[in-house]
């Protein structure tokens, strides 16, 4: 006897016709027709059940924030940061927790069950970071919320830069966060690269860096983060962030910077959303999209990871906390619309992610935390291309949310009373 079963489900790696078994908070069984019976039983009808989806990247102090103090009428990264350090001083904890609370919310109805949020430590009073460990710890029940100290402002630009971070760690915050390419100088960003790597090294800690979030290609700090990580033995424990300044570079230069990268075992985070909107600016056409090299940082064996970034804030007036509406981005922008690139595009908004937060017991095998999400979709490519509905979004065993399948009515004469948008492909 299980508590739950999920039957006849399509795994993102091809198998199809397979049962999940759950007893307590763990899966007990992968296999197809699963001979027993269970407290609930979900039916898949041949959809894809995949583990939860996990932003890597997102700034959940912010979120929900968008037209205050007012709009950012030029769209641009630089009026997003400028808006923020108008609002900053006006944050209350309570307001931060209610909108990161909400968002959390949201992330969950869409499946999203892990989140890694820069948390800026540029103010002083670390109102932020009081706020996010409090939702932190309210929303652990039912999502993982990781904290990155994260000097907005820059970590040497900022006038108690260097304390705050400091103070923002001794208060719990999870992860050493940095952006040399905001720093005054090229060389005072190296320097904060360096200086933050010792402080995660001495502590124990991982580091994620927004690094290179630029057009410029002789913005080279993911070199420096690559050798400071070998440097201090960080392998597997290191981020970078965008790295937008890749799409830029000259290939000769990349060609040797990607083996570095490697060499590091470094994790990357892409954010197509926030990429294609914030990069390029100062481009008339040919206008360059800005993402970093994904396809190439794949093929070389770098554990690539996409995030959301941003939803409703200053920087970013749009997003709904879908991941798939991140990978739908990266289909396009990456250029990877063959049915493996697709796969792989999926993997980065789940396995792959979850391998960045070093998520203990994520996945569907046997023994892994019961966290499973039912889609209205047959497969990872279906799936990106819809958008579909989470028909369930189980927590430890639990269903904690669930969707209506969508369709649509149709009166048409001679034709179908309704219309699964899912039922409308080749099944290759």
């Amino acid at each position: 006897m299980f508590d739950l079963i999920v039957r006849n489900a399509n795994l993102p790696d091809g198998r199809s016709g397979i049962d999940i078994a759950v007893r307590a908070d763990k899966i007990i069984e992968v296999a197809p027709r699963i001979a027993a019976t269970a407290g609930t039983e979900i039916d898949a009808t041949g959809r894809l059940v995949t583990p939860p989806f996990v932003d890597p990247h997102f700034h959940m102090d912010a979120t929900l924030s968008l037209g205050l103090p007012r709009m950012n009428r030029s769209g641009t990264l630089l009026e997003g940061i400028a808006l923020w350090g108008e609002l900053r001083p006006t944050l209350t904890r309570d307001a931060l927790v209610d909108r990161a609370l909400r968002y959390c919310d949201l992330a969950v109805s869409q499946g999203l069950l892990a989140v890694r949020t820069h948390v800026d430590t540029s103010d002083p009073a670390l109102v932020t970071v009081e706020a996010m460990l409090e939702v932190k710890h309210r929303v652990a029940p039912y999502l993982t919320l990781q904290t990155v100290a994260f000097p907005q402002d820059g970590y040497y630009r900022a006038e108690q830069g260097v304390k705050s971070l400091e103070r923002a760690l001794d208060m719990g915050v999870d992860i050493v966060g940095g952006i040399p390419h905001f720093e005054r100088t090229m060389e005072d960003g190296r320097l904060s690269v360096q200086a933050l790597c010792r402080i995660a090294a001495d502590r124990g800690l991982p580091v994620d860096m927004h690094c290179d979030e630029t057009d410029d290609p002789l913005s080279r700090h993911v070199e420096t983060l690559a050798a400071e990580t070998i440097r201090f033995g960080l392998q597997g424990r290191v981020a970078g962030s965008h790295l937008t300044s890749m799409h830029s570079m000259d290939n000769y230069y990349v060609s040797k910077l990607i083996p570095l990268m490697a060499e590091a075992q470094m994790n990357v985070i892409p954010n197509p959303l926030i990429n294609i909107m914030l990069q390029g600016r100062h481009d008339s056409y040919p206008k360059r999209r800005g993402m970093t090299r994904v396809r190439e940082l794949m093929a070389a064996g770098l554990n690539v990871s996409f995030g959301h970034d941003c939803v409703m804030d200053p920087w970013y007036s749009m997003g709904s906390g879908d991941m798939l509406e991140v990978g739908h981005m990266a289909v396009h922008v990456a250029q990877m619309a063959g049915i493996e690139e697709k796969t792989q595009i999926f993997n980065a908004l789940t396995v792959n992610s979850a391998k960045t937060m070093g998520l203990a017991g994520y996945g569907l095998d046997k023994g892994c935390t019961a966290d499973l999400v039912v889609l209205q979709a047959r497969d990872p490519a279906e799936a990106l291309r819809l958008k579909p509905a989470r028909l369930a979004v189980i927590k430890s065993g639990k269903i904690i949310a669930s969707t209506a399948p969508r369709s649509s009515t149709l009166n048409l004469p001679g034709r179908p009373t309704s219309v699964d948008a899912s039922d409308y492909a080749p099944r290759l």
